[in-house]
């Protein structure tokens, strides 16, 4: 029997929308208040849901305290309070939109989560706009 389990979680951070390539004002056509120079911050949520078998003896399809630790250290420890563009090596070439920081936070967790869970990201960045990311 599957279930899926689902851990929330928040960090705050501020980014940048901006491809090097091209014009300071083509930046802001196409990113538009997002593109300028001094960055924007944002309080952004994020569910991540496992989905695997229910283990018979615990009752758990994962530790819900050790999908919290993992959660902490990949996302929290190292997002909270950064500057994306600056602070995270992976965006010194990548435009941090949502799209590309839920990949990224997708990617850090599934180091740390066995390949019998499916794994999902849901990423806030507004209460209106969010992404999510399976893998796939």
């Amino acid at each position: 029997m599957k279930a899926t389990i689902n851990k929330k979680g928040i960090f705050c951070a501020a980014h940048r929308l901006y491809n090097h390539q091209w014009s300071n004002d083509k930046n802001i056509e196409i990113f538009g208040k997002c593109a300028y120079l001094n960055y924007h911050g944002h309080n952004y949520e994020y569910i991540v849901s496992l989905t695997g078998e229910v283990d018979l003896i615990t009752g758990f399809v994962f530790s819900l305290h050790e999908l919290k630790n993992i959660l902490f250290e990949e996302i929290e420890n190292v997002l909270d309070h950064r500057n994306i563009n600056i602070d995270i090596e992976y965006f010194s070439k990548k435009n941090p939109t949502v799209e590309n920081i839920v990949i990224y936070i997708w990617n850090k967790i599934r180091k740390r989560i066995s390949n019998k869970f499916s794994v999902k990201v849901t990423l806030y960045e507004t209460k209106n706009n969010f992404v999510e990311y399976d893998g796939f």
